[in-house]
């Protein structure tokens, strides 16, 4: 019988995208008995499900890949500097393949409850096909952008045309040509979609409430010669990778702005704005993230090359923010996106001076006007980073909530567990240095931090690990003074737990870590080399494993 065919396991992981697939290989190279449970029909996480047109990464795609397997390096060649999704769910698939792990997973399946069992040490996982497995350890590998929301407007449910969230595009081609088409958002995402269907669509209006500040990827293919040189080079990727504070390949100049002559820093920003990726938000100045007349400086900068891209005086002002600096809230990467609004197919409603009344039957109304549309696309975001895990009933000792204990904002030690619900690894959760950085070098850490301390319990025959309440309390300090000084805690976003769709969500929440991944990576290493203090280690298992 095999393993998914069970239902005792010793480890079950909730989420087969990037984090789970890596955890899922880490388990049997322990040789432990482990499944995968996936809502999908197939491995890939957040690139399973956003099949929207125009996805992509915004980190270049070699330092998205995983960095453990020589071979699948060696192997897998990418095609554009910043893939597209549908070569990164193939990516993901051949990485399953190749390290044959899909047998371990079962797929259209979600998890609905799961609860500790304190007699036993074991989690009783409720899955929504009516099964119950019980797990020693159960892991959470659920994304930190899998909870789509939709907006709060009247009548949603009304409109007889085609219309979804970004997250639940149909995996079957919509037909775009000459649609009317409106897009309600205008975050990572909606940018995105917009820079990509404005072509497509017979008419297009982008419902925009609050403007985000955009810059260019700079995309382009990868050829021969620059692939040969990036598959002789990863050892010095990742070594970049390593050192930078979010694990990319752009770290900030060590220089304040001030330091620097107003003529060198203009060009400066010229080329960094003509460069690849994220350089233009993280490989700027020091000072500029953290200094409001810095950071005032440089999105006066980037205010000016919106203005030049954009014909219309009056809809580049409205596409410039007057709310936030630049790089203050996540920046989204375009590629012709501010292009999109010289076209005459293509119109911005300002929902500040025409707010949406309701969604009718045929389209949208606004106090001004009412819009026929065939097609609408909510690209209205997600319920970041706790989302995912208030959509499973989380039940620990005492019969305590997982939902109740994270109301007003996450509360964990290191990002990886919360006392009160023991053996419950919450990878890719909240207040890990994954959320705020480039995502595979952050998972892998934390991966291989998690495999340690699981191999740790198995070879000491330990039945159960949680936190204290005193490492939780000094953890979340620790994560309000990474916060201390940062310009990002001034500005309604995900990275600081604002969500006007969520109720709740409308204060700061100390959602991520913003002490820097190498910082973060040097506090694991410590605490699994000092014998994981913080940690309570309790209780004794068989030695005859649960099969």
């Amino acid at each position: 019988m095999s393993s998914a065919e069970t239902s005792n396991h010793e480890v079950v992981i909730i989420g087969a995208g990037v984090c789970g697939i890596y955890m899922l290989h880490r388990m049997l190279d322990l040789g432990v008995d482990v499944t995968v449970i996936e809502a999908g029909d197939g491995p890939g996480g957040t690139w399973y499900w956003n099949r929207y047109p125009g996805a992509r990464f915004d980190s270049e795609s070699y330092t998205y890949g995983y960095s453990f397997n020589k071979e699948i390096l060696k192997e897998w060649s990418w095609s554009e500097h910043f893939a597209g999704q549908p070569e990164t769910l193939r990516y993901l698939n051949y990485v399953t393949d190749k390290l044959d792990l899909r047998k371990h997973m079962q797929f259209g399946i979600r998890v609905d409850a799961a609860q500790f069992d304190e007699a036993t040490n074991l989690w009783n996982v409720s899955l929504s096909d009516g099964r119950t497995l019980t797990t020693r350890i159960l892991v959470t590998a659920i994304g930190m952008l899998s909870a789509a929301t939709m907006p709060r407007i009247k009548g949603v449910e009304a409109f007889k045309g085609q219309s979804f969230h970004t997250y639940y595009w149909p995996q079957q081609p919509v037909d775009l040509a000459g649609k009317r088409i409106a897009v309600i958002g205008t975050g990572a995402t909606g940018v995105q979609v917009i820079a990509d269907i404005a072509d497509k669509a017979g008419d297009l209006h982008v419902f925009q409430r609050r403007p985000n500040w955009c810059a260019p990827l700079n995309n382009g293919p990868i050829d021969d010669a620059a692939q040969a040189e990036i598959k002789a080079s990863f050892d010095a990727i990742f070594e970049q990778c390593s050192k930078t504070p979010g694990s990319f390949l752009h770290g900030p100049d060590r220089r304040n702005l001030n330091e620097v002559p107003r003529e060198e820093r203009l060009a400066f920003w010229e080329k960094l704005y003509a460069s690849r990726g994220f350089g233009v938000w993280l490989g700027n100045y020091r000072d500029v993230l953290v200094d409001p007349d810095a950071n005032a400086e440089y999105s006066a900068f980037i205010a000016d090359k919106i203005r030049s891209r954009v014909k219309d005086p009056a809809v580049a002002e409205k596409l410039i923010p007057k709310d936030h600096g630049f790089g203050t809230r996540r920046v989204p990467l375009e590629t012709r996106y501010y292009e999109a609004y010289n076209r005459p197919n293509v119109h911005l409603v300002d929902v500040n001076d025409s707010p949406i009344e309701c969604i009718t039957s045929t389209g949208v109304r606004t106090t001004q006007k009412e819009y026929d549309f065939d097609l609408i696309i909510y690209a209205t975001g997600f319920d970041a980073i706790t989302g995912a895990f208030d959509r499973i009933d989380f039940t620990g000792r005492n019969g305590a909530k997982l939902a109740d204990k994270w109301r007003d904002g996450p509360i964990t030690y290191l990002g990886l567990q919360t006392a009160g619900f023991p053996n419950l690894f919450t990878l890719a959760g909240p207040q890990g240095a994954s959320v705020s950085s480039n995502f595979p070098p952050g998972i892998e850490a934390s991966v291989n931090w998690a495999t340690d301390l699981i191999r740790y319990l198995r070879e000491n025959n330990i039945a159960r690990v949680e936190p204290s309440i005193e490492a939780e309390e000094q953890w979340i300090e620790e994560i309000k003074a990474s916060y201390d000084g940062m310009l990002l805690t001034q500005t309604k976003s995900w990275f600081t737990g604002y969500n006007s769709n969520v109720d709740g969500h409308d204060k700061l929440r100390y959602m991520i870590y913003l002490g820097g991944a190498p910082k973060y990576r040097e506090r694991l290493t410590r605490i699994a080399q000092t014998g994981y203090p913080g940690f309570e280690l309790s209780g004794s298992t068989s030695k005859r494993r649960a099969r």
